[in-house]
């Protein structure tokens, strides 16, 4: 099931998973360090979603493929649960909430959209 390893959302995946890292990071060494666990949590969220877009492009069949990518999408959506945490908690300001948050949503609508597209074709090919 190899994909483009170029396509648009691997290329944002690893931009995501190289901000969170660089996030946490500057967390790690500018904020509260009781928060740790936290900061650790958000890092293995964040770039579990590349590394779930990556494991995708190998699968050994759609449905392993459908699999990845719902685990990518997951991730997603915990990464901007913990998101929402640090800002709540006064730890990301506003304006830097929003960016990861942005960034973070436009993956998971691309893998949203990747996986209708990757079911629906799933159903034609079983139809046929």
């Amino acid at each position: 099931m190899y994909e483009n390893s170029e396509s648009i959302l691997s290329m944002k995946g690893e931009a995501f998973s190289k901000r969170i890292v660089k996030m946490v990071q500057y967390l790690h060494s500018k904020q509260d360090k009781t928060l740790a666990p936290l900061y650790n949590q958000i890092l293995r969220s964040g770039t579990s979603i590349s590394a779930n877009i990556g494991e995708a492009q190998f699968a050994q069949s759609r449905a392993d493929f459908i699999t990845k990518l719902h685990i990518a999408a997951k991730e997603a959506n915990e990464t901007r649960k913990w998101l929402k945490a640090l800002h709540e908690g006064s730890v990301l300001t506003l304006k830097q909430y929003k960016s990861m948050d942005d960034d973070c949503n436009e993956i998971l609508s691309i893998l949203v959209s990747s996986l209708k597209t990757s079911k629906r074709n799933a159903q034609i090919i079983i139809k046929s």
